[in-house]
């Protein structure tokens, strides 16, 4: 059985569980498995170096999925900002019909998508973030919790609160992200008033995820404590996963006074690339939520997806409509 809600509905798929863009991470081969799961997955578009790279990228993901899939564009401020608008049209050119943004202003996207007939789901951390994207005509929002991964914002709202202040205020459909990774999340989100919900430390932690082995093992091992929050005196703040880089990074920013150039080797994309590639979890920095502690396993996609909506249904069924159940016999005895 399915769990049908306006998300589903609106992106034409199976299950209300997406996978995000994650840098180094949303490749081919994940997102694939997890559209063929019934999901919506997202290659990241900035993962690739080049245009023409994400050109071949969306390529070999249909090549292993006709299911509805996505890309990721993040705008963040750089000194040196990639080409956006070549990787907008790359996205356009493949036929790609759903997109994630996120970050900086991207009003001049959503229109430039809207115009080629693609759906735009926007990624924010803050409710006024939300309402500004709907108001640029945006299809979804995406909200983010602080127990995500990369980037919570500067606010420090929990998905407690964060999902239902949004859902009291948003009008189209929207998405929970931060802290999910099993069936109890996606039954708390939609209770919330969330659409859906999205994860990433979770997909990360698959067979099909692009990344090492020895790096998904410590997924595994790591419990909810196993972040660190950096970036914070910068008022950039980064959920990343607790290591000796981490630490080191912290340690500086507590010191007063921190600087980026500081920081910056500590910190390069490069070194968290190589996490990702080689297996040595200490390496660099790389992104992690606080779900690390809902993490027990490594299960295919399909297996993940099956096992959270079954269980979903057992939850709202067994558990939750036993409650009523009960309160049913109770009035009438």
């Amino acid at each position: 059985m399915a769990l049908k809600t306006r998300f589903t509905e609106t992106f034409g798929i199976e299950h209300p569980i997406v996978q995000g863009g994650m840098q180094w991470v949303g490749r081919a081969e994940l997102v694939a498995a997890v559209a063929n799961a019934g999901g919506l997955g997202f290659i990241t578009a900035l993962t690739q170096p080049t245009p023409d790279d994400l050109r071949r990228e969306i390529d070999r993901c249909r090549k292993l999925t006709d299911k509805p899939f996505g890309v990721n564009l993040t705008i963040l401020p750089a000194i040196t900002p990639p080409p956006y608008a070549e990787y907008r049209q790359a996205i356009i050119d493949g036929g790609v019909k759903i997109v994630e943004t996120a970050g900086y202003k991207p009003q001049e996207h959503v229109d430039h998508f809207k115009e080629h007939g693609i759906k735009v789901i926007h990624k924010c951390t803050a409710v006024r973030h939300a309402l500004s994207a709907e108001r640029m005509g945006v299809d979804a929002i995406s909200i983010d919790g602080l127990e995500c991964a990369g980037h919570p914002g500067e606010d420090d709202v929990g998905g407690l609160i964060l999902i239902p202040a949004a859902a009291d205020k948003v009008k189209i459909p929207m998405i929970a992200s931060g802290g999910f990774g099993d069936a109890r999340g996606l039954v708390a989100a939609l209770a919330l008033g969330a659409d859906g919900v999205n994860m990433g430390t979770r997909f990360m932690c698959t067979v099909e995820s692009p990344i090492h082995q020895k790096v998904k093992e410590q997924i595994v091992a790591n419990d909810e404590r196993q972040t660190n929050l950096i970036f914070r005196t910068m008022h950039n703040t980064a959920r990343v996963a607790k290591n000796a880089v981490s630490d080191e990074v912290v340690a500086i920013e507590k010191r007063g006074g921190a600087k980026f150039e500081d920081v910056k080797d500590l910190v390069a994309g490069a070194r968290g690339r190589v996490v990702y590639e080689d297996g040595d979890p200490d390496y660099g920095i790389w992104s992690a939520g606080q779900v690390q502690g809902l993490i027990h396993d490594i299960p295919t996609c399909a297996e993940l997806i099956s096992r959270i909506v079954r269980e979903a249904e057992e939850i709202i069924q067994g558990r939750l409509g036993g409650m009523l159940a009960g309160r049913r016999a109770l009035e009438t005895a």
